[in-house]
């Protein structure tokens, strides 16, 4: 008896694809240095840079 895997769903034109959990993790993680970046940045500004 040989394995036939199951049939896949069709894809529907009107449903879009969701980006998956590895990339919405990634997209908030580096979002986070950057607004840590910007932040520092304009501290140092505001500071005098010293």
């Amino acid at each position: 008896m040989s394995y036939t895997p199951a049939p896949q769903e069709p894809d529907d034109p009107n449903r879009p694809k969701r980006p998956t959990t590895a990339r919405i993790t990634i997209w908030i993680v580096v979002a986070a240095v950057g607004l840590y970046f910007l932040g520092t940045g304009i501290y140092g500004i505001v500071t005098g840079g010293n």
